[in-house]
């Protein structure tokens, strides 16, 4: 049993009293995060220090040892001003009340976050490489809790927590699912499936390595900002592992909610940093990436489900909307290089719950994504996760690709633009369209939808449908508001650009 608050707080002011040589003015409980450690902020006429109680005397070695190791080597820590190891009790640094997640709630601008707040991240981009690969060479790893290394056993320990605490408590379905999404024919268990796909998973990740030091919990609550720089607190769950994992975990930290283009850029900026310091293979990173991103999610997901859904902790539940939004993201833009059918199926039933995405007042930003294409080419369909969207026929309204003068021009051409704004059918079509898409807008804003699709199309993907889209996309953003991606599909096919 731990000992009651007020002989902590006790026990922490004569700590500082010792250390210092004057008395604590004020001892005030600190606000706690997920795990059993407590915090105070205790202050003198002279100074300060955030005071700790750590129960579990293996999790206090790991982060005093290795505090004091990344300290000497120059990295923005804590410094450990004194400790009392029979007690759980030690003093560190106080490195002021604002954390990077709270920087960035309260800098928040049109891309997403302001310049500011975009700088900050770059400068912990660029620094969690001192940790992993400069750093990483000289900690003793022997102080390592639970583990030594992110090896398999961990990855199927966060699996499996992922399945007994979240899917089981988010009643995501398990019974019946198909071997493949295509062969509805074979019907198996889905305990044994999945625990198959976990093993394929695990050992799609292991093959990354294990060469250097894993932060294991880097994410925008653990940085702290004093004086317009990142200070790193909370690596106590250290390890060995690969380097894919960290940087996964803060630019898919659930409810930062990062603009998937800022993500891209940070993370351009991390491999940088990261190649400054050891040779990195950038095919292979890459390549594996995405897995880590995933096995974070569903990590950080059975987290919430126990949290949440099991200890009734509601602020952990804020988090699944946002939770929901990055695995949609990564079924659409980001194959994995491994066959989960199972696992992939999970995921999709995930994201296609509504009810997951209305946890906590979340206010998710919706893209709306615009194309035009050929018919000649098909139908595109929609692959955010919750299918719907619309498919508009623009091979009624009057083609200006049948003369010889817009032959070689497209929608995007002024000359094409003002002959199709001539034509009061035109004007009638794209109004009409524009309405019914508005309506699913304003539909899917209330229910955290995240994705929606409106194609047109013609005959050859040049001119009608690529004015009908463009036209939508200006509306979408001016009058709406709305988060439009655009794109020409038979455009790209001419260009070879075709994705």
């Amino acid at each position: 049993m731990p000992p009651a608050t007020p002989a902590v707080e006790e026990a922490l002011a004569g700590l500082f009293q010792k250390t210092f040589s004057e008395p604590a003015a004020s001892v005030e409980a600190m606000q706690g995060d997920g795990s059993s450690r407590r915090l105070w902020r205790l202050k003198s006429p002279r100074r300060g220090a955030v005071g700790a109680f750590g129960p579990d005397p293996r999790e206090n070695r790991a982060f005093l040892g290795f505090s004091r190791s990344f300290r000497a080597q120059g990295l923005p820590v804590p410094e450990i001003y004194a400790e009392d190891a029979e007690r759980g009790l030690y003093l560190e640094e106080d490195l002021g009340e604002t954390t990077l997640f709270e920087f960035l709630t309260k800098n928040r601008g049109p891309r997403g976050l302001s310049e500011a707040a975009l700088g900050l991240y770059l400068k912990t981009v660029e620094t969690l490489p001192r940790f992993q690969i400069a750093a990483g060479k000289a900690l003793d790893y022997g102080l390592c809790y639970p583990r030594a290394s992110f090896d398999k056993q961990s990855m199927m320990w966060d699996l499996n927590y992922f399945k007994y605490y979240f899917l089981r408590l988010a009643k995501i379905p398990f019974d019946d699912f198909a071997k493949t999404a295509d062969d509805k024919a074979w019907m198996g268990s889905f305990e044994q499936a999945i625990e198959d796909d976990f093993e394929r998973f695990a050992d799609f990740l292991a093959a990354a390595g294990r060469e250097h030091f894993l932060y294991r919990d880097f994410q925008s609550r653990n940085v702290m900002v004093r004086d317009g720089e990142p200070w790193f607190i909370d690596y106590q769950g250290g390890r060995k592992g690969a380097l894919q994992y960290d940087v996964a975990s803060l630019l898919y930290d659930a409810k930062a909610d990062l603009p998937f283009p800022v993500r891209e850029q940070l993370l351009e900026r991390y491999i940088e940093a990261s190649s400054r310091l050891a040779p990195l293979d950038r095919k292979d990173f890459l390549k594996r990436y995405p897995g880590f991103v995933y096995i974070r999610i569903m990590q950080a997901m059975g987290a919430y489900g126990l949290r949440g859904f099991y200890e009734r902790k509601t602020q952990f539940l804020q988090s699944i909307p946002y939770a929901v939004q990055n695995l949609e993201h990564l079924l659409r833009e980001s194959p994995l290089e491994v066959e989960l059918p199972a696992l992939t199926q999970v995921w999709q039933r995930i994201v296609a719950s509504s009810a997951l995405r209305q946890f906590g007042g979340a206010s998710l930003r919706l893209t709306v994504r615009v194309q035009s294409f050929s018919y000649k080419d098909g139908i595109p369909v929609d692959d955010s996760g919750h299918g719907g969207g619309y498919v508009f026929d623009c091979r009624a309204l009057p083609n200006p690709g049948r003369f010889q003068r817009y032959a070689k021009l497209t929608g995007k051409d002024p000359a094409v633009i003002a002959f199709l704004e001539a034509e009061p059918a035109a004007a009638e079509f794209l109004d009409r369209a524009a309405a019914m898409v508005a309506r699913n807008v304003e539909n899917y804003r209330g229910r955290n939808f995240t994705d929606l699709m409106v194609a047109f199309g013609c005959t050859g993907g040049r001119h009608r449908s690529v004015y009908c889209a463009e036209r939508l996309a200006r509306l979408l953003r001016e009058k709406l508001g709305v988060e439009v991606q655009l794109r020409h599909r038979a455009l790209e096919k001419e260009d070879g650009v075709e994705r």
